[in-house]
Order: structure tokens, then C-alpha cells, then sequence
């Protein structure tokens, strides 16, 4: 499947925030012991195994603070990369390259580190007809980014934002049955209430409430917490075209027995809000 690159527009907005940031434009260190028409070279090199994501918002990082440093990029988001593995050169004026180093590598390692996450659960789960989802837990201002990195692991996007979607969650059933609505009911009104089309899911925490949430209708029924057998009885009661998602303290250990209870989606915050940072470095040439 081809990667979609990350949005240009989401990726300038990200760069020039973190830029500012770290005071970029403002390097006074580099300022004082550079001088203005040294240039340098040097490798990105990764210290660790997982999977790159990220490259092209480096490489704008270095080029918001000066077009001429060249950015070329030796693999391809999506790769599977070693300790060692060269994944871009950077070369040009000296200076804008010292004061981008930071912004670049800290996108660069936690997209990375979020693309390494999400290639341990799709592979994890590979031969069954679960797929791996990510979830609206993102640093803020990052979604975007972080999404694409989610899909660079081989992940796949769930809602963006609370106007994509109607998901149903445990606070929004407690304000509902306070009014006195069964949970069938609950999903018949925001069916209503929502866009033509709009998907509709709900969360549901036992058999009962799976049960009751099907008499309701809903394209998706969310499965939060249940233990595998639960899980697994769950989707023995699937009628019409209803999907199943299983999420909770999902991890690389009990993802495969999640995915054999037959669920169609399994969703983990941990990709993003959790996700370790793989280690890399930028090392100049001299």
C-alpha cells in the first residue's frame, strides 16, 4: 500500500511551532562560534532498530531556517531500519543546520518511535482480520504528524476529531441513562441526530451491553477492556454488517489473542501517548 505523505500545510505549521520553540532563530551558541559563511556535512544515523517515520519534516526543518542546506533522505518512510543504517544526508551552510538539529531529530525520533510501535502490533497480528487503529491520544498539535506516522507502521486512521464520527463512550451513556434511555435507544437518537451516513459506534464494557447495543443498530460496537472469552462471545452475537473493535491495555503480548476472538478493529492509545522515542543522531563530517 502507498504511503500518503504527510500534509505540507500540517507539516509547516508543526515545524515553524517548534522552531520557535527552541528558539531556532536565536541561536546564540551557534552564532557565536559559527561563522556565517562556514558550511558543513554530515549523516543521520540510527541507533536502533524499528521502523523511520518522519523524514520529510526533518528535512523541512533544516529548510524553514535556510533553503540552501540540502536534505536528501536515503530510505523511504515505512522502512524497516538497524543500528547504523544511514537514513538521510544534510549538507549546506553550517549554521541553520546546528540550530535545526534538535527540531529535526526529535520529530524524526518520535515519529519513528510511533511507526516502530504500530509495526509490532501489525505484525503481531498478520494472518488475521483484525487491523490495528490508532486513537484521538495525540500530543497536541501533532495528530496529523503522528497519524501519518501510524500509517507508516502500517496502521490505520481512526476518527480524526469528535466531528468525524459518533462514538459513544462510558460518560456520554452515563448522561444519557440518567434521562431514563435504554442503550438501544441511546444509538437510535444519535443515529438521528447525525449526518446522513455518518458512522455510529459504541462503547460497552459487558455481554449485556453488547446485547442491548445491537438492538440498537450501530455500525460499530467497541469493545473496552473485555477479557479474549468475552470478547470472543461478543462477536458470536454479530448481526447485519456490524463491526466489532476491541481496545484497552492493548500491548504486543496480547495482541494476538485479542485479534483471534474475530474482532474487525483493534484500537491502542499507547501508540501515540506512549510510543519510546527510536534513537538516532545527526553526526557531522570533521
Amino acid at each position: 500500500m502507498t504511503l500518503t505523505p504527510p500534509d505540507p500545510e500540517a507539516v509547516r505549521r508543526a515545524v515553524e511551532a517548534a522552531l520557535e520553540e527552541d528558539g531556532a532563530r536565536d541561536d546564540v551558541t551557534t552564532r557565536a562560534l559559527v561563522l556565517p559563511e562556514q558550511r558543513g556535512r554530515g549523516e543521520i544515523v540510527c541507533k536502533a532498530s524499528g521502523v523511520v517515520a518522519g523524514l520529510p519534516v526533518a528535512g523541512a526543518a533544516f529548510a524553514a531556517l535556510d533553503p540552501q542546506v540540502r536534505f536528501e533522505a536515503l530510505v523511504a518512510d515505512g522502512a524497516s531500519v538497524a543500528p547504523g543504517d544511514v537514513l538521510a544526508r544534510v549538507e549546506g551552510p553550517l549554521a541553520p543546520i546546528l540550530s535545526g538539529e534538535r527540531v529535526a531529530l526529535n520529530f524524526l525520533q518520535r515519529l519513528s518511535g510511533i511507526a516502530t510501535a504500530t509495526r509490532c502490533l501489525v505484525d503481531a497480528v498478520a494472518g488475521t482480520s483484525a487491523r490495528v487503529y490508532d486513537t484521538r491520544k495525540t500530543a497536541p498539535g501533532l495528530r496529523p504528524l503522528e497519524r501519518y506516522a501510524v500509517r507508516a507502521g502500517g496502521g490505520v486512521n481512526h476518527r480524526y476529531n469528535l466531528s468525524d464520527a459518533v462514538l459513544i463512550k462510558d460518560n456520554h451513556l452515563a448522561a444519557a441513562r440518567a434521562r431514563g434511555l435504554s442503550i438501544a435507544q441511546i444509538v437510535e437518537q444519535a443515529r438521528r441526530a447525525a449526518p446522513e451516513g455518518m458512522r455510529v459506534e459504541i462503547e460497552v464494557t459487558s455481554l449485556t451491553e453488547a446485547r442491548e447495543a445491537l438492538d440498537g443498530a450501530p455500525d460499530v460496537i467497541l469493545l473496552d477492556n473485555m477479557p479474549p472469552d468475552e470478547m470472543r462471545e461478543a462477536v458470536a452475537l454479530r448481526r447485519g454488517g456490524v463491526l466489532f473493535e476491541a481496545s484497552g491495555n492493548v500491548t504486543a503480548e496480547n495482541v494476538r489473542a485479542i485479534a483471534e476472538t474475530g474482532v474487525d478493529i483493534i484500537s491502542s492509545g499507547a501508540l501515540t501517548h506512549s510510543a519510546r522515542a527510536l534513537d538516532m543522531s545527526l553526526e557531522l563530517e570533521g
